[in-house]
């Protein structure tokens, strides 16, 4: 018999992030998450990611915020494309940035520390899901400009791992192509050929 948790890991899909809804996870629900999304491989036991909370009517002053500073680096903005960036973190009832925090190592390099980070995004991603939740992760262009970065409430040393929009969903999600797993894997035969 197949362990309930292998068919959930076989079928778990990121619901639409405009389909997510409240009610929102309670503040017990979310330290669940946050928990479990802490129990990942983290060599030296670094912790090296935090998460940041944004829900309520903070999503819209990010929102706000986030179109003043495309419009300042792109000029003047179309109303749908300034509609778009106020709504980036209203669409979805919480949304949870998981950062890369910076915590240099003598042994452990940059990108493992980072790693780690993306395991903690996906096992956050999961715990959504697991509770009854839709959820999505995502990054977009601010995960990358500076400005934005620290609007978001990140430090000059951190990196956006990724944005998980969580909120109520009810409905179906269609199947998309995944990957041939045959093609992903095969045993070892030697150094490889370029």
């Amino acid at each position: 018999m197949t362990p309930p948790v292998i068919d959930f890991l076989l079928t778990r899909k990121s619901a639409p992030i405009d389909a997510l809804s409240e009610p929102a996870p309670s503040d017990a629900q979310i330290e669940t998450m946050i928990r479990i999304a802490s129990r990942v491989p983290d060599h030296g036991r670094q912790a090296p990611w935090r998460f940041i909370l944004y829900r309520d009517d903070v999503r819209m002053e990010i929102g706000e915020k986030l179109a003043a500073l495309a419009e300042k680096l792109e000029g003047p903005l179309p109303e749908n494309r300034i509609a778009k960036e106020r709504a980036r973190f209203s669409r979805a009832p919480l949304v949870i940035g998981v950062v890369s925090v910076d915590r240099p190592h003598s042994v452990i390099p940059e990108w493992e520390r980072f790693l780690s980070g993306g395991a903690a995004a996906m096992n956050l991603l999961l715990a959504a899901n697991a509770l009854g939740f839709g959820a999505n992760w995502v990054s977009n262009w601010f995960s990358e400009n500076a400005e934005a970065r620290r609007m978001l409430g990140l430090r000059e040393t951190e990196r956006v791992i990724g944005f998980v929009h969580i909120g109520s969903f009810s409905g179906d999600i269609p199947e998309r192509p995944r990957p041939d797993v045959a093609a992903l894997y095969a045993d070892y035969s030697g150094p490889a050929d370029d």
